[in-house]
């Protein structure tokens, strides 16, 4: 007996094999979509692993790079005591020769850190204030708004972070009377 397509055969096998084989045919797409299941739940593990580890390799290089955060931020009231020392000029000779090796272990000590990715912010006086790299200590009221009129400390970054903002003194605009009256008004408030 020759079969032409699978309606025929079932038409031809009795009721008990066309039970069998609609159960061999569901347990067959059963498996195919658990298998499905798995190879998707494989793929997703792989990818969480990859990013899992991209995301590790990330942090140790930002470990590495950074690693000397801390001891730096040691050292930056050292290098304040220095920039007050080597601001003043003693008038005694013997004076003069300490200054001379003050000024040598502070450049030794300046290109030791440049080495390692330490870089100073020095604002300039007259310059527009910089949030991002400034820190505004002090305000006086000026003719001009934001503008850095004295700088009591350098700042200090490390490759792209800031480890310390520079500490100035910052010109704001004067105010009338009127709006100090409502400026006091609305804190009342």
């Amino acid at each position: 007996m020759k079969v032409e397509n699978k309606e025929e055969l079932h038409e031809e096998l009795p009721k008990k094999e066309k039970k069998k084989l609609e159960k061999a045919n569901e347990e067959i797409e059963k498996l195919k979509a658990e298998a499905n299941h798995w190879k998707n739940e494989y793929y997703r593990a792989y990818a969480d692993t990859k990013n899992l580890r991209n995301n590790l390799e990330q942090d140790y290089k930002n470990a590495l790079k950074y690693r000397s955060e801390g001891f730096i931020e040691e050292l930056l009231p050292i290098l304040d005591s220095f920039h007050m020392a080597l601001a003043n000029e003693p008038s005694d000779p013997t004076l003069k020769n300490y200054l001379t090796g003050f000024q040598y272990v502070y450049r030794n000590m300046v290109a030791v850190l440049e080495n390692e990715g330490v870089s100073e912010l020095v604002p300039e006086v007259g310059k527009k204030f910089d949030p991002n790299t400034m820190d505004a200590v002090d305000t006086v009221e000026g003719e001009q708004d934001n503008i850095v009129l004295k700088v009591y400390g350098n700042g200090y970054k490390l490759h792209d972070r800031i480890i310390r903002p520079a500490k100035v003194q910052v010109a704001i605009l004067k105010q009338t009377k009127e709006e100090k009256t409502e400026e006091k008004a609305s804190f009342d408030a």
